[in-house]
């Protein structure tokens, strides 16, 4: 299974728009994809039709028990993705899970058995925080979602080095999957100029599609849908659905 960490500790990025549409459009693509929501907010839950109100199984009760429950896992209405999901609780494990022995470990231990997946996209909180250094410490590789608007590349730099420090004491192994840049209106110099900047920055590991900004991925999740089950037809939809061929062509190496 290919773990694949989604994570920028600034909001409003598209962060969990890209984890939702992404593993979503792989789903549709045939590949049987896990969705591990490690944001206490729980967007991602809800954002594929999952309410957090009355579960009794979330990952905030893995990461404390330190134990795998199969019932976590919950089928959603795509065919082949399948969710863990979050919990407002999840706030608490912040300082709960520095209680326990080696806690930054803890997630990759939980997903370990679960290698009858093809993907696993874990959705970071928007912040450095140890619910990220866990989701960090667990994944293969770190996919960066940056928005083409004002300060874009704000808290890069601390991100880098926070993948840095993870490839140093917990996981060596750990690559920059690739950035993806989203909100994208071609109409704006502002945002051709990000896009520049952006790629001077990352170089090759840019993905070449890109995300528009459109109305109908914003309004899905309030609806508890990905934008493939909210509106095929969108644009938004025919962008993730290229991102995702474009994800399968390439590795963490290109």
């Amino acid at each position: 299974m290919r773990k694949v960490a989604v994570c920028n500790q600034k909001g409003g990025v598209g962060k969990t728009a890209t984890a939702v549409n992404l593993s979503s459009a792989l789903a549709h693509l045939g590949k049987k994809v896990l969705l591990v929501d490690i944001d206490p907010q729980a967007n991602a839950t809800r954002g594929v039709g999952v309410e957090w109100k009355g579960l009794t199984h979330s990952i905030y009760d893995l990461l404390i028990s330190e134990r795998l429950d199969l019932e976590s896992l919950r089928p959603t209405e795509i065919e082949n993705l399948f969710l863990l999901p979050s919990h407002p609780d999840l706030v608490g494990a912040q300082v709960e899970l520095y209680e326990k022995e080696r806690p930054e470990f803890i997630l990759k231990r939980l997903l370990a058995p679960l290698e009858e997946f093809t993907f696993c996209f874990i959705d970071c909180p928007p912040a450095l925080d140890i619910l990220t250094i866990n989701a960090l410490t667990a994944a293969d590789s770190v996919l960066i979602p940056i928005q083409c608007e004002y300060y874009a590349l704000e808290g890069i730099e601390k991100l880098i080095n926070t993948i840095k420090t993870v490839k140093r004491k917990t996981n060596p192994a750990l690559e920059i999957e690739g950035v993806v840049l989203t909100m994208y209106d071609r109409r704006l110099r502002l945002a051709q100029e990000v896009v520049r900047s952006v790629k001077e920055f990352f170089g090759s590991l840019v993905y070449n599609i890109i995300i528009p900004r459109n109305v109908r991925i914003a309004e899905a999740p309030g609806f508890g849908k990905s934008i493939f089950e909210y509106d095929r037809n969108a644009v938004g939809a025919k962008a993730y659905l290229l991102l995702a061929q474009e994800f399968l062509n390439h590795g963490p190496t290109r």
